[in-house]
């Protein structure tokens, strides 16, 4: 049975080892800090319980008695054959963690950064192992959000990407690769052309924050749960894609084509938005908020999964 350590155990790292858990794997939890490290265990325990509710998980009991909590990096990665790295979005930690799970971690061990906009190459490129470490960004929270984005620095090994996508794949994620290196991927890239629109849109009073979101939740977002922007427009025209460019790029052109400036994201812009979308929540209501979204997540998921794609 194959062997997962997860380096970091916040959010992001303990979705992680659910995913893996729950596909069979024997997963070990580190993290720098003893509380999180202490507390990580218990924590994927009961997110496990809550996806066996929507039939995510099927044995949670056994999933979560393939849990460990290490008390070293070493101890950690002693035999797996993943590392899944979550810890500070900073080049200078990564630095520092990479060159330790380089050293430390199997010669035929894949080291992931779960990195959402730092490319592989800014860490990496001084590393013995530099052909197996890459970045799988996943989506918060990746236990119900499959997709994660696969990118090679220049020296990555062709080999690792594709036995680090087959990885992916097996334990119920949705591997998609970059082709070369950018700064935020993809889905990072397409949610900041998004978000500063709808900034721009509240901003000049065009409309409120609430009703903003209900066009996406209501509209596009219906859409995109099932097939994504170049599908969509598929469907839009009766020829397809190039029926439907030849419709519409040039207004399409028209309604993109106002140039983004600093101004957009300036702070008293930005505080604008957020008036219109209403009070500052409190930590409890997200807290609170963020585990009903999990939930309205993994039923989803669970649907889609019932479902056959079309072909």
């Amino acid at each position: 049975m194959p062997t997962a350590a997860m380096i970091g155990t916040g959010l992001i790292g303990r979705a992680w080892a659910n995913v893996f858990a729950r596909a069979g794997w024997h997963v070990r939890l580190y993290d720098a800090d003893p509380t999180t490290r202490a507390n990580a265990a218990r924590l994927v325990t009961e997110s496990l319980d809550n996806l066996a509710r929507h039939g995510l998980v099927t044995d949670a009991k056994a999933a979560a008695a393939r849990l460990s909590t290490a008390q070293s990096i070493a101890e950690a990665v002693d035999g797996v054959d993943l590392v899944q790295e979550s810890g500070p979005e900073k080049v200078e930690a990564k630095i520092a963690l990479f060159a330790e799970l380089d050293k430390a971690a199997p010669a035929g061990a894949i080291l992931a950064s779960s990195s959402s906009a730092i490319v592989a190459s800014r860490f990496t490129e001084g590393l013995a192992g530099r052909a197996r470490c890459l970045i799988a960004h996943p989506v918060n929270p990746p236990h119900v959000v499959p997709i994660v984005e696969l990118c090679g620095a220049p020296w990555t090994s062709p080999e690792v990407i594709a036995r680090a996508r087959a990885i992916y794949d097996s334990v119920g994620q949705v591997a998609i690769e970059v082709k070369k290196e950018i700064d935020g991927f993809i889905l990072n890239r397409m949610q900041a052309v998004l978000l500063t629109e709808a900034m721009r849109l509240v901003e000049e009073g065009y409309v409120t924050a609430p009703d903003l979101d209900k066009t996406i939740a209501h509209g596009l977002g219906l859409r995109w749960a099932f097939m994504g922007p170049f599908e969509t427009i598929e469907l839009n025209a009766p020829g397809g894609i190039a029926d439907y460019c030849e419709r519409y790029a040039a207004m399409l052109y028209k309604l993109s084509s106002v140039p983004v400036t600093p101004e957009i994201w300036a702070k008293e812009n930005t505080q604008r938005a957020a008036a219109s979308w209403g009070p500052t929540p409190t930590k409890e209501h997200v807290a609170e908020k963020s585990r009903w979204r999990d939930d309205r997540l993994a039923a989803l998921i669970a649907h889609k999964r019932a479902q056959k794609d079309f072909t």
